[in-house]
């Protein structure tokens, strides 16, 4: 599995795009990605595990902004006001609704 992005492009408040350097295309909906922080307030910071409940996600959550960080991760800052977690490209690249369970 590829992680380097070749594109990165955010659709309106409602969706992220990132095509990859072997093709292929990543859409996620900026709650997906969200329910899916891995920062700390978000997950356990020893164990992982998820402290975040994804059912308290708002339904109409907006993406504000998505800032490149350096040359592996994405800064978003959402409509409920979270922006602490870093989204590096392997993580993203894992959390594409196209390959995983959970989508």
């Amino acid at each position: 599995m590829n992680s380097t992005p070749v594109e990165l492009k955010k659709i309106g408040q409602e969706q992220f795009k990132i095509t990859w350097q072997d093709g292929h295309v990543s859409t996620y909906s900026f709650r997906y990605l969200r329910q899916n922080c891995a920062c700390a307030g978000c997950r356990d910071e020893i164990s992982g595990i998820r402290v975040l409940d994804p059912d308290s996600v708002p339904m109409d959550l907006k993406g504000l902004r998505a800032d490149l960080v350096g040359n592996y991760a994405v800064h978003f800052a959402f409509s409920d006001h979270h922006e602490t977690g870093i989204y590096p490209f392997t993580l993203l690249r894992a959390l594409c609704p196209c390959c995983t369970v959970n989508a």
